[in-house]
């Protein structure tokens, strides 16, 4: 039987405040000594009373402008009641039927052709603390033992919840990587997936291709990257068409991205609303808003990827894959564009954008603003290309020593000697000494072997360790050819 998949995405957004979400704590907690940033409102002590963060409120609001959302003029915040050993008050606030977003869409690109995925909801809530298993892998299962940090209890947390409109797993990466971009270019979070500052969920289920009716769909946590996002849903996707075409049942579960084994494993069984026993927050008033505030927030939005990728192919004629390709991140559109600042060659900038410096952030694991290079390196080495200082093969080692160093590729050129030969009388030599060392190479070039040329060249290239310049060395061999 053929299967379609569907899937539905619950992102959970760290947002960028300076205070926690009820209480004055500081939010930016990553990285400080365990339980130093709390106080009794974020752990829920008796008699503590939250207050609610305008920042927080502020931010999801854009957010939902970004994300076509209707902005809710009245909204309520509910207490969502469980037991975790890392939220304190065995209770989280958060909004339940009244959130402050909702009905919104994002235009998700896939193999040329746009698609529309809905977004449900966008509400807030705070953040629970952190659980660290001692031994087992880091995890539960075989730990020797458990510690709680409550630093990061009381964070602002914007839930965004997409309708099951999603169609595989690649379209789930697109779509995510496009809401990313969406968060930078708002700057609401600094959006790093490594630290947990963005976090997602899936629901995942199958169905037989034409049917209407969804099928029991299993929730998959512990995605901490597009890329095990991709591989999480893939394997779950196969899972439950493996359980149905032998007869099974899938069960409604939330189940654990193992991303060293690459498979999922039984969680818990999933909860359902009304286990949560939703019930008002009796301690916070409800929030109305503003209508001319919310159309201030409308009018303040900044430039967002679609609308930059659209003046990127106008201002720098460049095509809808590179803009697409420049302008997936907020660091990315931005290091572009610095360097156009005191660079003219569209194309050259955007080939070594896509070219040199993704494969070394790719081999790195790491965001363009997280490495050692800057516009100003990247300028300084095509300026030193287009004067002949050195060629592009050179130019490629000295990139990769200045990614991994953060010198200026001047200073690199300099302490390694890697300034161009264009010296003619010093490649003829060289070349000489080529064709006198390979006559069955030249005899073949002779015959009509055209390949034989960039042996040859390859063989100048070597005696001269790349800093020949390419175009004299054809010159010079062809001549004597």
């Amino acid at each position: 039987m053929e299967y379609e998949v569907v899937i539905g995405l619950e992102i959970h957004v760290e947002l960028l405040t300076e205070s926690k979400m009820f209480c004055g704590c500081s939010a930016r907690t990553f990285g400080e000594k365990p339980n130093t940033l709390t106080c009794p409102v974020c752990l829920g002590m008796p008699g503590s009373l939250p207050v609610i963060n305008e920042k927080a409120i502020e931010y999801t609001v854009k957010t939902g402008l970004a994300l076509n959302c209707n902005i809710a003029p009245f909204s309520q915040f509910h207490r969502k009641n469980y037991f975790y050993p890392d939220m304190v008050k065995n209770y989280q606030i958060s909004q339940y039927d009244l959130p402050l977003c909702t009905n919104g869409y994002i235009e998700v690109e896939m193999d040329g052709h746009s698609r529309r995925v809905g977004i449900t909801r966008v509400h807030l809530e705070e953040d629970t603390g952190k659980l660290v298993h001692v031994g087992g892998a880091g995890r539960i299962a075989g730990a020797e033992y458990s510690l709680v940090d409550f630093n990061r209890s009381g964070v602002p947390l914007m839930e965004i919840v997409t309708k099951p409109d999603i169609r595989s797993p690649d379209e789930a990466k697109a779509f995510l990587q496009k809401l990313k971009s969406i968060l930078e270019h708002l700057e609401v979070s600094d959006c790093n997936m490594e630290q947990g500052s963005l976090r997602c969920d899936a629901n995942v289920s199958i169905r037989p291709v034409g049917s209407k009716e969804l099928g029991i769909k299993t929730e998959v946590k512990n995605m901490n990257s597009f890329k095990a996002l991709q591989r999480a849903l893939a394997y779950e996707v196969e899972r439950q068409k493996e359980i149905l075409e032998q007869g099974g049942v899938v069960e409604q579960e939330t189940r654990h991205w193992d991303d060293v084994k690459n498979v999922t494993t039984s969680l818990r069984t999933k909860e359902y609303a009304h286990d949560y026993r939703y019930f008002p927050e009796p301690d916070l008033v409800p929030i109305e808003l503003d209508r001319e505030w919310i159309e201030s927030l409308r009018v303040s939005l900044p430039e967002l990827p679609d609308a930059r990728k659209k003046r990127f192919q106008e201002q720098y004629a460049l095509s809808s894959s590179d803009a697409s390709f420049l302008t997936s991140s907020k660091a990315l559109g931005d290091f572009f564009e610095e360097c156009m600042k005191s660079y003219s060659d569209v194309k050259k900038v955007s080939n070594w954008m896509m070219g040199e410096l993704l494969y070394h952030l790719n081999a790195a694991n790491m965001e363009i603003d997280e490495c050692a290079v800057t516009p100003k390196h990247l300028v300084q080495l095509l300026k030193l290309i287009d004067d002949g200082t050195i060629s592009g093969k050179i130019a490629k080692a000295v990139f990769e020593e200045m990614f991994e160093t953060g010198k200026l590729p001047q200073i690199i050129v300099e302490e390694k000697g890697l300034t161009q030969i264009t010296d003619e009388e010093e490649l003829t030599r060289i070349v000489e000494l080529v064709l006198e060392e390979n006559p069955g190479v030249v005899e073949d070039y002779r015959k009509g072997r055209e390949r034989a040329l960039g042996f040859l060249v390859g063989q100048v290239m070597r005696l001269t360790k790349g800093r020949a310049n390419p175009q004299l060395v054809n010159k010079l061999l062809r001549e004597r050819l």
